[in-house]
């Protein structure tokens, strides 16, 4: 079972002497998260070939939106260098940093903060996981697929933003708020061109989606990571060769995946996303590479006992 969430109020400070380093990821809800699992195994494999990364250590704690303003800076104090996000925080964040990189502007969203002596600054490691996780468990290739995104948050932003940075002529991307959506494209749109991102709301599928050759179907709402929570999309009408990605990994079936596995659709859900990107915050953080597999190793461990 994944270890409870730390809280903010109850904090101490971790930083005891110049060579300690804390990192943590933070959410809303966030006790579903194993990340800490993944990191720390991975930082166990550092410290064996170089002793200095004993005294590194990731942790998970809850923070509310309200609460990340006041959050940032106090955990820097503390003795954090390197953030992990999650819902609600990849976009809110943005005001709060004193940069991001051109990939993250690009995706209008950001998952990895890094401390230095000016602030935090922002990066983006989700499409690179994405990608990745996509190729791994589904054997496809963003470019070579026709793209569908449900969501409308950060997650969403960045998934839109690596394919069509990787070349994908049309997104379609659907949410329950066609206002919502309308920021996402906006954002998008300063970097991108307009006409390549199609929106529509999910409880209408447009009939075009019907035709899509190659279908991949990305799931980047918040809806599976409770129980009880409903599938974001009906998949009846859509091809029978449809391929599905939910980035949701706890529960490990969603209702959508579900849905997919019952359609005969090949489908996999964001476990070996999370991996990814996770690895490749690590690197960002560490200046060292990191074995995806450790981590991979220890997800699959992890989720192994999870509730």
């Amino acid at each position: 079972m994944p270890e409870a969430p730390l809280v903010l109020n109850e904090l101490g400070p971790f930083f005891y002497d110049e060579e300690d380093v804390g990192l943590a990821v933070l959410g809303d809800p966030i006790a579903h998260s194993i990340s800490p699992q993944l990191h720390n195994a991975a930082l166990r494999e550092l410290s064996a070939k170089d002793e200095s990364f004993k005294s590194w250590r990731y942790d998970k704690i809850e923070v509310s939106a309200s609460q990340l303003a006041e959050t940032l800076p106090r955990l820097a104090e503390l003795g954090y260098r390197g953030i992990n996000l999650t819902i609600p925080h990849k976009v809110e964040v943005l005001p709060l940093l004193t940069s991001v990189d051109e990939e993250a502007l690009a995706m209008g969203a950001v998952n990895t903060l890094v401390w230095d002596d000016s602030g935090w600054t922002g990066r983006n490691t989700d499409g690179y996981g994405l990608e990745q996780g996509v190729h791994e468990d589904l054997g496809v290739r963003l470019e070579d697929s026709s793209i569908l995104i449900l969501g409308a948050g950060g997650a969403a932003r960045a998934a839109t933003a690596q394919c069509l940075l990787r070349g994908c002529e049309t997104v379609w991307l659907g949410n329950r708020s066609l206002g919502r959506l309308a920021g996402v494209t906006e954002a998008l749109g300063t970097v991108f061109e307009s006409h390549r991102i199609r929106t529509f709301a999910l409880s209408e599928l447009p009939p075009e989606i019907e035709d899509l050759e190659d279908l991949l179907v990305i799931n980047a709402t918040s809806l599976g990571l409770r129980e009880k929570d409903p599938s974001p999309l009906s998949l009846d009408g859509l091809p029978s060769d449809t391929k599905v990605y939910d980035m949701i990994y706890n529960p490990p079936e969603t209702a959508l995946l579900a849905d997919a596995r019952k359609a005969g659709m090949t489908c996999g859900n964001g476990l070996s996303m999370l991996v990814h990107q996770a690895a490749r915050a690590l690197e960002i953080w560490t200046g060292e590479h990191v074995s995806s597999q450790v981590m991979l190793r220890e997800a699959k461990l992890a989720m192994e006992v999870a509730p």
